[in-house]
């Protein structure tokens, strides 16, 4: 029985490729397509697929979302987040979805098959062309960018939204060394405010994903 797949990719031509590519390969069926997050839910109800393939940038959303809602929705769904940028932390950020697996737009197409084939049978278990270079490139960051106990707390704060004079009343510290301590923490992260901060914390695995909203 073919592998039975809903695509959800806002670009046309992403969309034809993945049919032509199903097409060619009687294992795989692609049953319907979305091209928005909006619409995927209902399409993907009705279809009943095995598979579902999520661009990370969609028109109306971001995909990591749908890709999270989806997984919360159908545990055993197997999940495919196609990206047209393979940075490290667009790859950990779906790994923390419960995504089955990470392929790039621009994979050769034995590639993007594997995953898809992956994904229907291994639904919760999350597979990525590259990945143990990358999770050993987190962790030789993480070790370069060691924060204290206080960083840390200060890093907390920032991303609660919490200002200077309310982070020296919180740590019980003057409004001067809690400049300092932002201060030494912007300068670790190579970040001049607090959302270069919060971004440079996310993208190198100091906070989740869910915390960067501040």
């Amino acid at each position: 029985m073919a592998i039975r797949v809903v695509i959800v990719d806002g670009h046309t031509l992403t969309r034809l490729g993945l049919k032509t590519l199903a097409a060619a390969n009687p294992d795989v069926e692609v049953v319907a397509e979305a091209e928005t997050a909006a619409e995927a839910p209902g399409i993907i109800a009705q279809a009943a697929p095995n598979v579902v393939t999520v661009a990370v940038g969609l028109p109306d959303a971001n995909g990591l979302k749908l890709a999270r809602d989806l997984r919360d929705r159908y545990p055993t769904l197997g999940i495919v987040v196609l990206t047209a940028h393979g940075e490290d932390d667009v790859l950990f950020r779906a790994l923390e979805t419960g995504a089955s697996a990470f392929v790039g737009k621009a994979a050769p197409a034995e590639e993007i098959l594997c995953a898809i084939r992956h994904a229907s049978v291994a639904a919760s278990s999350f597979t990525a062309t590259g990945l143990a270079l990358a999770m050993a490139r987190r962790q030789a960051t993480t070790a370069r960018l060691a924060l204290s106990p206080r960083e840390r707390e200060v890093l907390a704060l920032l991303r609660e939204g919490v200002s200077i004079p309310a982070i020296a009343r919180t740590l019980y510290v003057s409004p001067s060394t809690a400049k300092t301590y932002v201060s030494r923490l912007y300068e670790k992260l190579n970040a001049s405010n607090r959302a270069q901060a919060l971004m440079a914390a996310l993208r190198h695995g100091l906070i989740d994903s869910d915390a960067a909203t501040a």
